[in-house]
């Protein structure tokens, strides 16, 4: 039996781990979670059940046909008074006042006497009318008696019985008696049908109505559709503009603000309306607040423009149908129509539509361009479709720089006499040497003789601010871009905006996002036609299209930068605009680049053909029976007008003073001379060709 022995002193040494006493550490349990009260959980299940999509479905449905059927006959129990009462045309009466309009006013109250005169005539024909009914009745059942009767005895003379006489008679009282038992049946149905059908057509008139609150509406319906605007809409959206004078204006008219408004129109996919502001109240403040001004009558801000008539204290307001300005416009004429020509002096270019959705043209006779915008927004197929249209006008000239160099303006390779694309500073040099060249050419028609005609020469330069903000210098040290008196770009482009219409020589530019740098003041300033895309700030917009159309409602800044991608804001007098306004906005055709191709073959079809230069040329020497030979091109014959003109543009410093002497003389002595066809001096291509290859020939056998 082994003993335990028990040390009654304390050790001093700590335990090792082989002699530590192991201690165990007991955790009670947790407490079991409270329950959820049976309350809590209930209304979470019923805060659940009411607040899904699908009860929120349900419930909206509900209303929805209820309130559909109600107000459908509150709008047939108003139709029915308008009809028996004059109502309608004191309301008309109401609204003519409020709008100032008194001759309408004279018309609807002349109707309404119309109206009453009728009525009195109609109630007082209902004091005689029962005893002319009786009589009525009595005649008419003793005429029906007496034929049946005597058909009866025509049926008794042919058959021989007399009791044929009363069949008739009797025949038409069994289909009588037919006709009750037949209403006996169907009367008891009827009476319990016949109050749901009238639901059902009440029902009918205010679904096709949308009689209901917008909450209450279908989703498709409350996105697509936004209220139609009434005058009492517009009142409303004008009082709750924030602007405290005419808030306190409208509460004190007597007839709630309805005389600020003239008569509202239809103007194509939306509706128009003048609107007088009372004593104290801008039209700048207005103006300010658009975007509240849209959101109160239920559009968004690219939905609503306000622009400045030319009447005093008034603003004029364009509200769209709710996403009417998503919609795309149609092709353009130039796509649908082959037969299409263009007249530079007399027609007008197609270039898309207004917000009315009229057909939107411009002039470009002795008009300078300029359109602008941000990157990406259809300026160069805006800037393109006035070209192409122009490009069927034969007798127009082209001169084309592309300062982007990505083929946008390809298809006029053997249409333009010069096209140059590419982005670098070389490029940049060849466009501003070809510009100069244009200022000798107009130099050159300004000293010619008085009454002198010239052909329409074109001077297109795209991505011009890829020029004024080049870099390079020529060897004189000066700076081909830049806005300065020695730039040598800005200067030719100051030059043709000058003088150049007078002798037909114009500029167009296309620039992107535009500022002081890359489009210097003079430059826009000096351009008839100013359009605008979509810029990011009023002080842009004010650069592309100048302080009176900015003030006077233009705003490209507004627009949405690729949603309103291709629409402009324009501000010329070669396009139709609004009396009153400075500026139109235009949603211009989409042409793409394979029907741009189409529409500039046709216009080398109209010529004698073209041979494109695709650089400056340089060098001094030249030979001119070579240069005739290359502007005449393809074509069989050429007008020597036109040879003289294409001459000066390949090297204006050798033909720049050419006339038809000096050309006549250099034909002649190659044997070449000009004809006249159909009472027109021409070169033929033959003949100078021929020249060519005979002097080629004695050129090889001197050599030998």
């Amino acid at each position: 039996m082994s003993e335990n022995v028990v040390h009654l002193h304390k050790p001093t040494d700590p335990p090792t781990a082989d002699t530590a006493p192991t201690v165990l550490t007991v955790v009670p349990d947790a407490p079991p979670a409270r329950p959820v009260p049976l309350w809590v959980r209930s209304g979470r299940v019923v805060k659940s059940a009411v607040t899904h999509e699908s009860t929120r479905a349900t419930v909206r449905a509900a209303a929805r046909h209820g309130l559909y059927t109600f107000n459908g006959g509150r709008i047939v129990a108003r139709r029915a008074w308008d009809g028996r009462t004059g109502s309608r045309y004191e309301r008309m009466i109401r609204a003519a006042e409020a709008a100032g309009n008194l001759e309408a006013a004279e018309e609807w109250e002349e109707r309404l006497q119309r109206f009453r005169a009728a009525r009195h005539h109609r109630r007082m024909d209902l004091l005689h009318s029962p005893v002319e009914a009786a009589k009525g009745v009595a005649v008419g059942a003793g005429m029906s008696i007496g034929v049946l009767v005597a058909l009866g005895v025509v049926m008794a003379i042919s058959t021989g019985r007399v009791g044929d006489v009363v069949t008739p008679l009797s025949a038409t009282v069994d289909f009588i008696a037919l006709l009750i038992r037949i209403v006996q049946v169907v009367w008891g149905p009827a009476l319990s049908i016949g109050p749901f059908l009238a639901l059902l057509a009440l029902w009918s008139v205010g679904r096709k109505q949308h009689a209901a609150p917008a909450w209450a509406l279908p989703a498709n319906v409350r996105n697509s559709e936004g209220e139609p605007i009434t005058p009492s809409i517009v009142v409303k959206a004008l009082r709750d503009l924030g602007v405290p004078a005419l808030a306190r204006a409208i509460k004190e008219m007597g007839d709630a603000g309805a005389s600020m408004l003239g008569p509202i129109r239809i103007a194509g996919c939306g509706v128009e309306v003048d609107v007088t502001l009372p004593s104290g109240v801008a039209t700048n403040e207005v103006q300010a607040k658009r975007r509240k001004l849209a959101e109160n009558l239920t559009r968004h801000e690219h939905e609503v423009f306000i622009t400045i008539p030319q009447a005093a204290r008034t603003v004029r307001l364009w509200v769209a149908d709710s996403g009417a300005l998503d919609e795309p416009i149609g092709p353009s004429p130039l796509v649908t129509d082959d037969t299409m020509t263009a007249d530079y002096t007399k027609g007008k270019a197609p270039w898309g539509q207004d917000l009315r959705g009229d057909a939107a043209a411009l002039s470009l006779y002795q008009r300078h361009l300029l359109i602008t915008g941000l990157s990406n927004q259809g300026k160069t197929v805006a800037l393109r479709s006035l070209a192409l249209w122009l490009s069927l006008d034969k007798s127009v000239q082209f001169l084309m720089g592309d300062l982007k160099g990505a083929g946008d303006w390809a298809m006029f390779d053997g249409l333009a006499t010069t096209l140059i694309q590419g982005p670098t500073d070389e490029h940049v040099i060849q466009v501003t040497e070809m510009v100069e060249g244009a200022v000798d050419e107009m130099n050159r028609r300004l000293q010619a003789p008085p009454g002198t005609v010239f052909p329409p020469l074109i001077v297109l330069v795209d991505e011009a601010q890829v020029a004024f903000m080049c870099p390079a210098k020529d060897a004189d040290k000066r700076p081909y871009g830049g806005a300065k008196a020695d730039s040598r770009y800005f200067m030719a482009v100051r030059k043709i905006h000058n003088q150049g219409r007078a002798v037909n020589v114009l500029m167009w530019q296309g620039t992107q996002d535009p500022t002081n740098e890359n489009l210097p003041k003079l430059v826009r300033e000096g351009a008839h036609t100013r359009a605008s895309l979509a810029l990011g700030t009023e002080s842009q917009a004010r650069m592309a299209l100048g302080d009176k159309a900015v003030d006077g409602g233009a705003a490209p800044n507004l627009l949405r930068p690729g949603l309103d991608r291709g629409t402009l804001v324009v501000a010329s007098d070669g396009i139709t605009i609004p009396a009153g306004q400075s500026s139109i906005t235009v949603r211009t055709h989409y042409i793409d680049d394979d029907a741009a191709t189409a529409i500039t073959d046709r216009a080398k079809a109209l010529r004698d053909g073209v041979t494109t230069l695709h650089a400056i040329d340089h060098s001094t020497e030249h030979d001119p029976l070579a240069d005739i030979a290359a502007v005449i091109g393809d074509a069989p014959r050429v007008r020597t007008k036109d040879v003289l003109a294409r001459l000066a543009a390949r090297n204006g410093d050798a033909y720049g003073d050419w006339s038809f002497l000096d050309l006549k003389r250099v034909l002649d002595d190659a044997d070449a001379s000009p004809y006249k066809s159909d009472g027109v001096m021409c070169v033929a291509r033959d003949r100078v060709a021929r020249a060519l290859a005979n002097r080629d020939g004695e050129g090889s056998a001197s050599a030998e």
